[in-house]
């Protein structure tokens, strides 16, 4: 989003107004997604996530960075938090007080039951844990290679993984208990 405010901002500087208004309407589109990708895993529970376990895999911007500025994470955690969710993190370089930073900064805009709904968690191998939904927001390699076998197993069903990267395999989840939805594909199974 930054390189786009910056084109946005060159694009008004030297008179070019229909380019500029070209390059706003991409970051309307973005910000439209993030709303999107949140309401989605809401209606998706029949509109509350009230106390859910939702795991967030991926909390910076893009893969191989632990930058979070303008990262689509912040806002789809903060309206889930909003919404009540129960927040686990996951990322392989961003730190907990880099979300804390991000999150907090977010909670002071919101209402205080929001604050403490979120957790950072380290080992993959414990965030699954009775969570009932995942949402893949960084496309990591960590997260393409992952046994989504013995994930459905440690799950609450029914269970849900939003994969808003598209690095899932649709055949990894075939032999899994998972509903499962992608992005450019929509609702792929539905169990």
């Amino acid at each position: 989003q930054k390189d786009l405010l910056n084109i946005v901002y060159l694009c008004r500087h030297y008179g070019l107004n229909e380019a500029a208004n070209y390059w706003e309407q991409v970051i309307f589109l973005n910000e439209w997604q993030k709303s999107r990708i949140s309401k989605l895993v809401i209606e998706t529970f029949f509109g509350t996530v009230s106390s859910k376990k939702i795991v967030i895999l991926g909390f910076s911007f893009k893969s191989n960075t632990n930058d979070t500025r303008y990262s689509p994470s912040i806002s789809i955690a903060k309206d889930l938090m909003e919404n009540g969710a129960n927040l686990f993190i996951h990322d392989p370089k961003v730190t907990r007080e880099q979300i804390s930073d991000s999150l907090d900064k977010q909670n002071e805009q919101i209402n205080s039951t929001a604050q403490n709904s979120w957790h950072f968690e380290k080992d993959l191998n414990l965030i699954f844990k009775d969570a009932e939904a995942i949402l893949i927001l960084t496309e990591w390699q960590e997260y393409s290679s992952l046994n989504w076998k013995d994930i459905s197993d440690l799950m609450r069903k029914p269970a849900w993984v939003f994969d808003t990267r598209g690095i899932i395999c649709d055949s990894d989840l075939s032999e899994t208990q998972l509903n499962f939805w992608k992005i450019g594909r929509g609702i792929i199974r539905d169990n």
